[in-house]
């Protein structure tokens, strides 16, 4: 749907005055003017796509946890050489381990676990942790990772405080190179994995924004799925997908700005393999 915005620009209000006259103002209205009028386009991308065989809708509302609190409480001020991080979070208004109220309203992969904490590092595929202590090894080098509140279905609780983004070196001093987090930046979380069965009927597209939003004439979210189906997005929630083909899939998504181009900053530009299988009957 497009919206157009008009400003009108009255540019010529002459004023005449010498030393010994009073000032006077031309006429605003009927004295001769320069009127320009710019031409604003915003544009409000379908929230709903019917394309290619797939549908691709807004989630369901879900369950909320207003005050929901993720904290990192361990220091990675310092690199760490030997790769190994212990990860201490303490979790706020959010029970970990828990089936989500609204589970069986969603007909979506479930974590029979409970609702946990995604960890993303660099991008990659997350790592789901149901308690708040946890220990991982990384290659040598420097990190960027984001960790968010998940429900038992793997979508993202969006509260402000419900998210860390933060960075860290494995090695030494030598292979730090620190970027600015407060750059505008999009996480990819689901899907991820394989999906069988009921499962692979209806699939969660979640992603994670920090330090931006999107909106109609702001930024966007481009998806692009399978290589041959584009989507774009200007609201920041999750969305249903129905009609992927089983076997493998993928799904690119990119962070744009209003001119259609590339956000220039980390973590803008994610593409994901994952695979939708029959369920095995035994």
């Amino acid at each position: 749907m497009k919206k157009n915005v008009f400003v009108l620009s009255i540019l010529s209000i002459g004023l005449i005055s010498s030393c010994n006259e009073t000032p006077v103002v031309e006429d605003a209205v009927s004295e001769s003017k320069v009127k320009e009028v710019v031409e604003e386009k915003i544009t409000d991308y379908p929230e709903s796509y019917e394309i290619d065989g797939l549908k691709i809708y807004p989630s369901s509302p879900s369950a909320q946890f207003p005050g929901a609190n993720l904290n990192l409480k361990s220091n990675f001020s310092e690199p760490i050489e030997s790769g190994v991080f212990n990860f201490d979070f303490a979790v706020e208004n959010y029970e970990l381990g828990a089936q989500t109220s609204d589970v069986e309203t969603k007909g979506l992969a479930n974590s029979g676990k409970g609702q946990h904490i995604h960890l993303i590092v660099d991008n990659g595929p997350y790592s789901a942790h149901y308690e708040g202590g946890f220990e991982k090894n990384f290659d040598k080098g420097h990190h960027v990772a984001i960790a968010f509140l998940s429900r038992s279905y793997h979508e993202s609780v969006k509260e402000a405080t419900a998210h860390q983004v933060f960075q860290f070196t494995s090695g030494t001093a030598e292979d730090a190179a620190n970027i600015d987090l407060g750059q505008e930046m999009l996480f990819y979380s689901r899907p991820k994995g394989t999906y069988t069965g009921a499962g692979a009927q209806k699939i969660l597209l979640d992603f994670f924004l920090k330090n931006t939003e999107i909106s109609p004439g702001s930024n966007y979210v481009q998806v692009t799925i399978n290589d041959k189906t584009t989507i774009l997005l200007d609201n920041w929630q999750a969305y249903f997908i129905e009609g992927l083909p089983m076997g493998e899939n993928t799904i690119n998504l990119q962070l744009l700005n209003n001119e259609g181009e590339l956000v220039d900053s980390p973590m803008n530009n994610i593409t994901r393999t994952f695979t939708l299988a029959e369920e095995v009957v035994e």
